[in-house]
C-alpha cells in the first residue's frame, strides 16, 4: 500500500476473462473506492483501463447488486424470491447436499464455475472451491471447453504446450497476422506493441470474417469464410515452399515429420484453398509471398477461431507455420494464443486431488443441458455456481433452461447481480467483487502475476467465495484441516517453488514471471521438437499430419439450403461475455442487439437497414435489430454476445447455437452456426 495524505491506494488487479489483466490502483478515502485507474507502473497495463471496467466502482454500487442471502419463493425461472439469513441459507445448502450424498453418491452434486473472475484463489483456479467438492467426492467440473481447449489442445500436439512467444515481443516483428482476434475489443494493452512495430514498417493484416475495429486498423484485411482458417494456412505455406523460402536449417535442427507435412503442404495450393476460403486466389499468392519474404513474422490468434468443429486442427496447423519459416526461433516471431501454460503456479497444492476418496467423472461446462436433462450415471442432483450465467452464455439455450428448471434439481447461485442464472436458483449467495476480497491473477496475454488486494469492505452481507465455502464446510462439519485456510495462506501456497516471493508481489501489485524465451531450449513434445508428425495426435484419434478439418454445419450443403447464413456472436466492446449485461451505461454504449449483414444477403430477403429481423434456426431463435454493411462477407452474419436475454423480453444469440463438441479437447462451436434471417 502507497498512503497519501489523507487516503490510500490499494494495488490490485481487474478479474475478467481478458487477455490483458490489467493492473489497477483503488483510491480509497474513508473507507470508501473514489477512484480506479490503471497501473502506471505495470509494464503492461502502463495506466490505462478499458471501456469496460473505467466504471467498474460505479458497477459496484449499482442499485441491482445482491446483498443478502435470498430463498425462492416463486417458480423456478420467475426470479421471485425472498430474503433469508445467512444461518437459514447455510444450513438449508448444508441438509440439502448432505441429502443428496447420502441418497444419490457425491457425483450427483455438479461444481459449476465460470469465467466471471480469472482469480486462483476465489474463482477460475479452483482455491478452496476445488477443495471442498473433493473432500465432498463431487463430479469434477471442466470449464476450459468454452473458452480455449480445442486450440490449446490442437497447438499442443505441435509445440507441446498452449503457450508460446511473449505478446510483447509482438513490437520486434515486421509481418504481424492477428488472425481470429479482434486486438482492440478483446485485448487492446497488446495494440501499443503492434502500433511500435508499425513504427518500424510491419505490416499488420487482420484475418477475419468481420471487419471489426482492429481490421479496419490494420494495414490489410482479410475475411475468409468462417472455419477455413487451417486451408488459409496451407495455402500461405505453399507459396512459401514453392518459393524456396522455407528454413531448411531451422527445420533440420528443430522439427520432426517436415517431408511428410510438406507433402500435406503440396496438396493446397492456391487455387484449391480460394475455393474452400472464399478469399481470391491472388490474395492468398500476395500475403505467401509477404509471408516468404518478411523476417520475423508473429501470429497473434484468439479463441474465436477455434469455435467450430475443426477448431483444434485449426490452432495445431498455425503453429506449424513460424516452424517452416524458422520464426520460432527468432525474437519477435512465432505465434501466440494463451501464455497461461507459463505460469509457474502451484495449483495442486490449493486444488487438492489428493483429498478425494476415489476418482469422479468430469462434466463438460459446454454440455450443461445434456449433463442436467440425460445424465443418468448418476443423474445431477445438486447444481452449484459460481462465477457463471450459463442460462445465458452456453450453448442450447432452450434446452438449458429445461434443465434449469427441473423442481428435482437443487440449485445455488453464488452471484453479484441477478442474471438470468439467479432466476433459476433455490438459494442465492451474494458474492463478493474485486475490490472487496484478496485473489491471485495470471494473464493469459502477457507474462505478468498479479496480487488484488482488498480494498474496501464488502457492501451488505457479501462474502468471497473462499469464505462462503469455509463457513458451508463448517455446517457441514467437514474435518479437513486445509478448507480452512485463509486467502493469503493459499495465495503463499500457489507461489511456493515459484521464485515469486509472495510479500513482494503483494506490496508491488505485479510481478513478471522469470523464464526462458520459450523454445530457446526445444520444445516440451515427446522428440523435444516441432512435431509436423504427432504420434500423440495420431494415437488419440486426431491425425498423424496437421491439415485442414472442415466446420460442421458451416460445410454443410444440406443445412446450407435451409439456414444459408453463418452466424458469427464475437465479442462486445461493451460488455465481457455478460458481465455489464445489466449496466445501463454500457447498455446505452453497445445500443440493442444487433445483425449485421451483407447488402447482397439483405437485398435478398428484402431487409432494410434498421428493420426488426428474426435469427432463427431449429434449435431456437433471437430477434434484433438490421444492420445493412459490407463489414461482414456475403453468407455470413454477424452479432455480439453479452445481452441479456432477460432484459430483451425473449431469447439471446445462444439459442441457436448446437452442444455439439470441437474436433478436440471438447470445445464449444458457437461459430459453427446455420441460422436464416428473415
Amino acid at each position: 500500500m502507497v498512503k497519501g495524505p489523507a487516503e490510500t491506494v490499494v494495488r490490485g488487479a481487474c478479474p475478467l476473462d481478458c487477455p490483458d489483466t490489467c493492473g489497477w490502483t483503488v483510491t480509497v478515502r474513508d473507507g470508501t473506492a473514489v477512484a480506479l485507474r490503471g497501473d502506471r507502473d505495470h509494464p503492461f497495463t502502463r495506466g490505462a483501463l478499458c471501456v469496460k471496467v473505467n466504471n467498474y466502482l460505479e458497477h459496484t454500487t449499482a442499485p441491482d447488486r445482491l446483498l443478502h442471502p435470498l430463498r425462492r419463493v416463486g417458480r423456478k425461472g420467475e426470479g421471485r424470491f425472498e430474503r433469508i439469513t445467512w444461518d437459514e441459507a447455510l444450513n438449508e445448502i448444508a441438509e440439502r447436499l448432505t441429502g443428496v450424498i447420502d441418497e444419490h453418491g457425491g457425483e450427483s452434486i455438479w461444481p459449476y464455475y465460470g469465467t466471471g473472475t480469472m482469480g486462483y484463489v476465489q474463482g477460475l483456479g479452483g482455491g478452496a472451491f476445488a477443495r471442498f467438492w473433493n473432500v465432498l467426492g463431487a463430479s469434477r467440473h471442466d470449464p476450459y471447453g468454452i473458452c480455449s481447449k480445442a486450440g490449446g489442445t490442437g497447438l499442443t500436439y505441435t509445440v507441446g504446450t498452449s503457450g508460446g512467444m511473449d505478446p510483447e515481443e509482438i513490437q520486434h516483428a515486421r509481418l504481424i497476422m492477428l488472425w481470429g482476434t479482434n486486438t482492440l475489443t478483446s485485448g487492446h494493452h497488446l495494440w501499443k506493441f503492434v502500433q511500435a512495430a508499425q513504427r518500424e514498417g510491419a505490416h499488420v493484416v487482420a484475418i477475419d470474417p468481420i471487419r471489426t475495429r482492429t481490421a479496419e486498423q490494420a494495414d490489410e484485411h482479410i475475411a475468409p469464410i468462417p472455419g477455413t482458417d487451417a486451408a488459409l494456412a496451407l495455402g500461405l505455406l505453399h507459396v512459401v515452399v514453392e518459393m524456396g523460402a522455407q528454413d531448411r536449417e531451422y527445420l533440420a535442427a528443430h522439427t520432426v515429420g517436415w517431408d511428410a507435412f510438406r507433402e500435406e503442404i503440396r496438396q493446397c495450393p492456391p487455387a484449391r484453398v480460394a475455393a474452400i476460403t472464399g478469399l481470391p486466389e491472388a490474395t492468398i499468392v500476395a500475403l505467401g509471398e509477404r509471408l516468404a519474404r518478411t523476417r520475423p513474422t508473429a501470429i497473434r490468434a484468439t479463441m474465436g477461431l477455434q469455435r467450430h468443429a475443426g477448431g483444434g486442427m485449426a490452432l495445431r496447423t498455425l503453429a506449424c507455420i513460424p516452424g517452416v519459416t524458422g520464426d520460432w526461433g527468432r525474437v519477435g516471431g512465432g505465434l501466440t494464443y494463451s501464455t497461461g501454460a507459463w505460469f509457474p503456479l502451484n495449483t495442486a497444492a490449493v486444488e487438492r486431488d489428493d483429498l478425494r476418496a476415489r476418482p469422479a467423472r468430469t462434466l463438460l461446462m459446454t454440455r450443461l443441458a445434456e449433463g442436467l436433462l440425460d445424465r443418468s450415471d448418476p443423474p445431477v442432483h445438486a447444481l452449484f455456481v459460481i462465477a457463471a450465467n450459463p442460462a445465458a452464455s452456453v450453448a442450447d439455450q432452450n434446452r438449458v433452461r429445461r434443465g434449469l428448471a427441473r423442481e428435482d434439481l437443487f440449485t445455488v447461485v453464488m452471484e453479484q447481480f441477478p442474471t438470468e442464472t439467479v432466476d433459476y436458483a433455490d438459494i442465492v449467495l451474494p458474492s463478493t467483487m474485486q475490490t472487496e476480497h484478496a485473489d491471485l491473477h495470471a494473464g493469459w496475454g502477457h507474462f505478468y502475476l498479479s496480487w488484488n488486494e482488498p480494498a474496501v469492505a464488502p457492501p451488505g452481507e457479501c462474502l468471497p467465495t473462499t469464505e462462503t465455502l469455509r463457513r458451508l464446510a463448517e455446517r457441514m462439519k467437514l474435518d479437513e484441516p486445509c478448507i480452512a485456510d485463509t486467502d493469503e495462506e493459499m495465495g503463499r501456497q500457489l507461489l511456493d517453488g515459484s521464485g515469486i516471493d509472495f510479500d513482494e508481489l503483494r506490496a508491488r501489485g505485479w510481478a513478471r514471471i522469470e523464464r526462458p524465451r520459450p523454445f530457446s531450449d526445444g520444445f516440451p513434445t515427446p522428440s523435444g521438437k516441432l512435431e509436423f508428425t504427432s504420434e500423440r495426435a495420431a494415437a488419440d484419434g486426431h491425425g498423424l499430419l496437421p491439415g485442414f478439418t472442415p466446420s460442421a454445419e458451416v460445410d454443410d450443403p444440406g443445412l446450407a439450403a435451409r439456414f444459408p447464413l453463418v452466424l458469427i456472436a464475437g465479442a462486445s466492446h461493451y460488455f465481457l461475455n455478460t458481465v455489464f449485461g445489466n449496466d445501463p451505461r454500457q447498455q446505452r454504449r453497445a445500443g440493442g442487439p444487433r445483425i449485421r449483414l451483407h447488402p447482397t444477403d439483405a437485398a435478398a430477403r428484402g431487409i432494410s437497414d434498421g428493420q426488426p429481423v428474426r435469427i432463427f434456426n431449429d434449435r431456437g431463435e433471437f430477434t434484433a435489430t438490421a444492420e445493412i454493411t459490407d463489414r461482414v462477407r456475403p453468407g455470413v452474419v454477424a452479432t455480439t454476445k453479452g445481452h441479456w436475454p432477460k432484459l430483451l423480453g425473449g431469447d439471446g444469440v445462444n439459442a441457436t447455437v448446437d452442444e455439439r463438441d470441437t474436433d478436440m479437447g471438447g470445445g464449444a462451436v458457437f461459430h459453427d452456426n446455420r441460422v436464416q434471417v428473415a
